[in-house]
This record gives structure tokens, sequence and C-alpha cells, in this order.
């Protein structure tokens, strides 16, 4: 599938798209139906971030948004609520087998880890202890495996370094990383992990992350398939990106797998808006920066400490002891790590090798010598300083990070006894000389992305920097190919093979340009210097050459390996492509006799003779005996077997008189070979019997291997420091009571202006009758200061004539009916009083509430009228 329109390329320096230039009508769906799924982690300081992202957020965006952030694990959640009043968008907090739907913003509840599989998020109680979780790495790797090239996550402000792992995963599968700029954010530990750990495409403050990731996405790819089909114009422009790539940095990529190039330089297309690959062509030329970036993102340097554990411990507990007891005690272990990219797999190598040597009974007393190598010389050089982030701790065990590392205030540093044991150097696997002498050679997910031809190319030559026995060890979705007769595989699950000694292969390897200058043949050439023969041994040769009977060695297959005497009469090339097979070169009349006797030698693994077998051609009649034999020993040979043939006089054959004569013979030779064809049908049952076995084995295996897949799926592999988690769980709950506060102080001015504007004296008091709350009328009737609350109110002064006061306080708590009553002051002011029940909002009691209105004007009034009306009646 290609996408060849017209170039439509943002210039160099241009500001990003405004989020409300970004299409609102949500995003196109693939066949699948899928859209963008946004991971957002956060941690200190997040919710500032997070409220100033999803404002940035438009309207009908049609992204959906998963947010992970460290929680205390007692309280109960309030970040949806909190989030809810940055945004339009419905925020929800995660419930178990949610389905996402897009223009939804969704929260982890607390004490909970968070996957998602096909869409749909699944809630899962967390193993590892408190302090020790990596909820955002555990999500990131998750939604990269579920979204793969679709994923996008983000990182905003926190503690730690959460969530690098995580966007490592993201990254290996071409998915877009954004980052807040260290700069803006209040805690910067986790973006600037995520930067210095090379993993960011994007770093902006966070109210432009929302329009890059939507600028991001108008240009991404929609669908992603294992072989794409390029158009020919598409094929044109990225050999031309190969040839820019390889002029600046000297690094041919044309034999990479096309559809990992297409799609990593799409990526950068999307990053960049540019919609046509001819335009990204060009963008190339005027941007020798953009071709740097774009050799990074082409090096894919995803890896950590002991990726698939499974396979580490094969190689501790298995491979790399049965290596070490083939070896001289004392010896030099040495090691090549190819394609090392920042020294994970280097280092997991050698605690691996010191953990076994450590182990080893009786000590053997080996050292070590570790080759570690990458085309990227900035990797290297951050491979050489050992540094790493604290998160290493979900891959690296306890007992491992106390013994070989040194731990750092912003993570952990290998230790010196490791540092000193592994060699880095920059070094290009395909184009430079390889090491040779090596006894472990560990290439993990390098052959996955280069062309099969490549790879047949490769596998020769590690074959070739291996010593006799030594180990390949190759990553999960690798395999020797079609180089079985190279290597062999150690057993088990795991991608380790040992290196055959004796090999029937008749292509030569193909070395680098670079190698043939090194004086490997002068090396050859010395060593193939015999010494002089004497009698004896000249004598030895002739016998072996006139007398002794002709053979050949073979292997398990029947290829031929070894060639001992005349064996012209017995084997002959058979035409077409040259095939060293015994079985395709035996000749007519003794091919059968030879193939089933063959196949008994090696079921029964014994020597199998066949006397008297008649050779069929032209001239004389011959006989032959033929003696199969697998071999045991010498060490060398096992495994390998010897055919021998010696000539026999034929018997003679009458000459045939008429039909009489010719009968017994044609039936005596439809017998033998009746006879054959029934030891033939025999050994194939025989052979199908036992290919039914191991199929079922294989089946057997196949459905354990399922279980402990989807077993380990659901295991969490990854931990974190406890102080620094519950230090961030404290943050993010003190940014939550914080809002909170904030919520109840502007709560509490509204009350203050609302009794305060209605110019009435409001006393509260609690249950016990102590003052909870006065306003600012109240000093005017009660001696009132500050420092009385709290105190009981019969022991505060006060100007009114009213000593009931108290006693109807808790007649009023006792019956809960309100009471109402008109008091004076001692200078004359009178108020009418009304004592009321104080209510929570639970519906509970606790305390009154004493309301004085002045009504010194109306009582004055009252009592002129009075006067007015008493005057008129003594008048009267």
């Amino acid at each position: 599938m290609t996408r060849e329109q017209k170039p439509k390329k943002r210039k160099s320096g241009a500001e990003p798209r405004p989020a409300g230039d970004a299409p609102t009508a949500g995003w196109p769906r693939d066949e699948q139906g899928s859209f963008p799924v946004v991971g957002i982690g956060a941690s200190a300081g997040g919710l500032e971030a997070l409220e100033q992202f999803l404002r940035h957020v438009p309207d009908r965006s049609g992204l959906a948004f998963v947010i992970v952030q460290h929680l205390d694990p007692t309280h109960k959640g309030m970040m949806a609520e909190l989030l809810q009043r940055s945004t339009p968008m419905k925020v929800l907090q995660v419930k178990d087998r949610m389905k996402v739907e897009p223009g939804r913003v969704y929260v982890i509840p607390p004490n909970k880890d968070l996957s998602i599989l096909h869409g749909v998020l699944h809630l899962l109680a967390p193993v590892a202890p408190r302090g020790l979780r990596l909820p955002i790495d555990f999500f990131f790797r998750s939604l990269a495996d579920d979204q793969q090239f679709r994923s996008v996550g983000v990182i905003l402000s926190g503690m730690g370094s959460d969530g690098t792992l995580g966007l490592r995963a993201v990254k290996e599968q071409a998915g877009a990383v954004f980052v807040q700029a260290p700069a803006s954010a209040k805690f910067d530990a986790m973006p600037r992990s995520a930067v210095d750990a090379g993993l960011a495409d994007v770093v902006a403050p966070v109210e432009e992350l929302p329009s890059r990731i939507i600028a991001y996405l108008a240009h991404a790819p929609l669908a992603a398939g294992s072989e794409l089909v390029l158009a020919g114009k598409t094929q044109s422009a990225i050999e031309k990106i190969c040839v820019l790539l390889r002029n600046q940095t000297g690094h041919d990529f044309s034999q990479y797998k096309r559809s990992t190039v297409y799609r990593r330089i799409e990526r950068r297309m999307g990053l960049h808006q540019i919609d046509g690959i001819a335009g990204y062509v060009r963008y190339l030329q005027e941007s020798p920066q953009e071709t740097t970036l774009l050799f990074k993102e082409l090096l894919i340097g995803v890896t950590r400490f002991f990726r698939d554990p499974a396979a580490w411990e094969h190689m501790q507990k298995k491979a790399i002891p049965e290596l070490l007891s083939e070896r001289s005690p004392g010896g030099l272990v040495r090691a090549w790590v190819p394609g090392c990219s920042t020294g994970e797999e280097a280092y997991s190598l050698a605690i691996v090798l010191k953990e076994a040597l450590a182990h080893a009974r009786p000590a053997r007393g080996f050292s070590l010598q570790i080759f570690a190598t990458d085309i990227d010389k900035d990797a290297i050089d951050r491979a050489r300083q050992g540094g790493y982030p604290s998160n290493i701790t979900g891959d690296v065990s306890a007992e491992r990070l106390r013994r070989f590392f040194v731990q750092e205030e912003r993570g952990y540093r290998v230790g010196q006894e490791i540092r000193e044991t592994v060699i880095f150097a920059t070094q290009n696997v395909i184009m430079d000389p390889p090491f040779t002498k090596i006894d472990i050679l560990s290439c993990r997910n390098l052959l996955i992305y280069l062309a099969p031809e490549l790879q047949k190319k490769l596998l020769p030559l590690f074959h070739y920097s291996l010593n006799p026995g030594g180990i390949l060890f190759l990553g999960s979705a690798e395999t020797i190919g079609a180089a079985t007769d190279l290597f062999a595989p150690t057993g088990g699950k795991t991608r380790t093979y040992r290196r055959l000694d004796a090999c029937s292969r008749t292509e030569p390897v193909e070395f680098p340009a670079s190698f043939h200058s090194r004086p490997f043949a002068v090396e050859m050439k010395a060593a193939a210097k015999a010494p002089a023969k004497n009698l004896q041994a000249l004598a030895d040769q002739l016998l072996l050459e006139r007398y002794s009977p002709a053979a050949v060695l073979t292997n398990e297959q029947g290829d031929i390996l070894y060639i001992s005497g005349r064996t012209g009469n017995y084997l002959e090339p058979a035409a077409g492509k040259a095939n060293w097979n015994i079985h395709a070169m035996a000749r007519e009349g003794l091919r059968h006799e030879l193939g089933g006797a063959f196949h008994e030698a090696l079921r029964a693994s014994r020597t199998v003779a066949r006397t008297g077998v008649k050779l069929e051609g032209s001239g004389a009649a011959q006989a032959v005996d033929v003696t199969i034999e697998p071999l045991h020993e010498p060490e060398a040979l096992r495994g390998m077997v010897m055919v021998v043939f010696a000539d026999v006089a034929a018997p003679p054959v009458a000459r045939p008189t008429g039909r009489t004569r010719q009968a017994p013979a044609a039936a005596a030779r439809m017998e033998q070979e009746l006879r054959q064809a029934r030891e033939e049908l025999q050994i194939t049952r025989e052979e199908m019997q036992t290919s039914q076995e191991e199929l079922k084995s294989a089946n057997e295996e196949m459905q354990s291997t399922n279980e402990e897949l989807q077993s380990t799926n659901e295991e969490l592999t990854t931990s974190k420091e406890e102080m620094q988690s519950m230090n961030e769980e404290l943050q993010t709950l003190n940014h939550e009571l914080q809002a909170k506060v904030d919520e109840l102080s502007r709560t509490n001015d509204d009350m203050r202006n609302l009794l305060d504007s209605t110019d009435i004296a409001t006393l509260f008091l609690d249950d016990a009758l102590n003052v909870r709350r006065f306003t600012a009328q109240m000093t005017k009737i009660v001696k009132l200061i500050p420092g009385d609350v709290n105190r009981p109110i019969t022991d505060l002064a006060s100007d009114l004539v009213y000593p009931e006061l108290a006693a109807d306080a808790r007649a009023v708590l006792q019956t809960l009916v309100f009471k109402e009553t008109q008091v004076r002051t001692v200078d004359g002011r009178w108020f009418s009083v009304r004592i009321m029940p104080y209510r929570t909002l639970g519906n509970r009691i606790d305390g009154v509430v004493i309301t004085f209105v002045d009504i010194t004007a109306a009582k004055t009034l009252e009592a002129t009228l009075r006067r007015e009306q008493a005057g008129q009646g003594g008048e009267t």
C-alpha cells in the first residue's frame, strides 16, 4: 500500500499547526475500525500538566486518551472528577473490561495496573509491593503490543524514570513518543529520563503537545502489513534515501528489510507533516540533520537487560556450563555481541557468564573477554559509561543489582568488575571484518531487520567466527533458517545453537570486502604446511590407495564429508545441480539396498551389512558387499556414518537356452525386488510411526508453550524504588487535596461575603455550645475575638439581657425545634433571636446556629406609638 500524493512539506522552522486548525470530525478508521489511542504517563506535579494538556485538546478530536498516574492506593481516586473541569470530553475512571471509545478520557483507578487488549481496558491487581510498581511502563508496553504502529506515548511531569522502558516498546513498534519539555515540568525527572534515553520524537511545552500529536496523526499511516507492495516510484524514492544515508553516514541500508525501512520513513514523514515520499527526499537533501535523525531511527536501538528471561536462564544453567566443561581450565572465554546498542545485552551476557563461572564445580579459573559492537557511535559512548535509569529494577533482580551495580543519584551504574570485561567498539557487522576465535556470539534482534539475502551471508560469517562447539545466541523471533548444516539447536525452546564442526556446504564464506586485507591467507598457508613424510607414512599411503576398500564418511542425512579410495564403481554424480548426497549418487541396483540399510543402521544404532548386492549397468556383472556403521567414537566423528564398499565375485550366469531357463531367473529377480519393496515399506511404516509420535510430542510442547506464554503475558515484570514511588503518590494526593482546598476556600469566601451582605449577626456553636464561627456583626453584641473560637458561650461577656441563652440552645439540640424570641441589651438595643439546629450534608445535628436581627428601630417605633395611643386616651 502506498500513498503517492502531491508532496506537502512543512518548511523547516515553521510553527506547528495550532489545535484549533486540527481536524475535528474524527479520524478515518482503518480496515479494522481502529482509531488513535494516546497513553499519558504522569506522576508528581502531573495534575497541573494534565489539566493544561486537556484544555488544549480540541473538541471532537476523535482521539482516546488513557491516563496512568502514580496514585495513593489507600485513598479514593478523585482524578476523574478534577480533570472533568478542564475538558468537555467525558472523563471516566477505568472499570475492568471497559471498551475504549474516541473522544473520551480514561483514568487509572488507585491500586491497580492497567493493560489494553484489542481496544478493551483490563485492570489487574498489582503483584509488586507498594513502592516497587511501574504502572506507566506496564501500560505503555501493553499499548505498544496492542496498537503497534498506531501507539502514541506521552510523558508529563513526574519523579523517577517510570515510563522510559515502556516508551522503548512504543518505539520498537514504530509508534510515536511526545515528552513535556523538562524546563516546563514541575518535576522534570520523568521527562528528562525519556529525553536522555533518546526516545523522544517531540519535546515541547505541555500546551503544545496536543496540536503536535494531532498534526502527526494526520499524516501517519492508517494500516500496516507484514509485507508491503510498493509502487515503482516509492521503490525509487527509497533507493534515493538509501543513497543519501550512505553518502552522509557511510552505512548502506539497501539490504535492510524494505518494509522496515519504509515504516520508519513514514513515521518521520508524519512527524514533519510531509504527505509524499518524494517531498521527504527533497527534505533530506535540504536538511542534513534530518538525515542523521533518520539514520538513528533506522538503527532501532531498542533493548533492555535480560530480554526474554527464559532464554537467559537456559544460557546460564545449560548452554554455558556445557561449553565450559569442554574448555581447558584457566583459559580465556571470548564472546562477541554485534548490534549491542546501548550495552544492556553485552552487560547481561557478562553477568550471566560471571554467575555461571561462580557456580562451576570444580572452579576452573576462566577469564572473560567480551567484544560489543554497534554502528551507532552515540550508543557505544553511552554503553561505555554504563549508566542506566532506576527503572531497570523491573528487569534486573535485586540480587544482581546489589552484586553487579552501583546505585547513584539518577539510577544505577554497572560495577567495575563487569565493565572491565566488556570492550565496546564501533563496527558495521555487514562491512567490517568479524572477530574470530569466539566462544559465544550473541546476535539478538538484529537479523529480523535484515533482508533474507543478507541473513544468508551473515550466518556463514558467524560460523567462521565461532570456535568449534561455540554458541550462537539469537533473539526469540530469529532462526538459523536453512543453515542447519552450520548450527544445531542446543535443545529447549530458546534460540541457542552450537556450531557444527563438519560441514558439507560447498558455497564459500562471503567475507566483507575489508576483510580480505587481513593477513589470514598467510596464516592458512603456514598452517597447511605438512611435515616431511617418512618411509612408513609413504607405505601406509600406498596401502590405503591400492589395497584398502573404498569408503565414504557422511553425516546423518547422507551428505558426503570425506571419500577414501576409488568409489566410481559404486557412486556417480547425479545430473543437474551438484548434489553430494550418497543416496542421490548411488548407482542403479545399489540405491535401494543402500537406502534401506542406511536407515536401519541409524534407527538401530548398529552396524548393518548387505552382501552380494548386484550392480546394474553396462559391462560385466558386478556384486558388492556394503557395510554401514554409525560412529560413536572418537568424539570428533560422533554422529557420522561410515559406508564401506567391497567387491565380491559375481556368481556365473548360465547362458539362457530358452524360455524355460529365463523364467526362473526372472522370478528370482522379481522375488528379490518384492522382498526389497516389503523391507522399504516396513521401514517407511516405522518412520511414519516415529514421525507421528514426534509430531504428537511437538504438539503437546506447543500447547504447553502457548499456556506458558499466556501466563507470562499476565505477569508483571516491572518494579520501582519504594520511597520514591510513595513520595510520588503523596505528591499526587497533595495536588488533589490542594485542588479541594482551593475549592473550599472559594466556597468559604462566597459564604463569608453572603453573610456579610445580609448584615445579620450570626453565631455558630458546636454540640457542646463552644464557639465555632461568628460574623463581624456579632462582635457588636458579644465581646468576641478570633481567639474565642472553641470557648464555651457561657464564658463570654455579652451586652444581652438573656441569661437563658445557653439553656434555650440546649433545648433546641434536644428537641430539634427552633426557638425565636426578642431580647434587649443593656444599652437599650433590641434583637430578634432565632436558634436553629445545625445540620450537616449527612443530615447529622452538629450544633446550633443563632441569628440576631436588630429590631431596635421597630421597638422604638412601637414604644412611640404606644405613648401616642396612651396620650390620646388620657385626653379623651
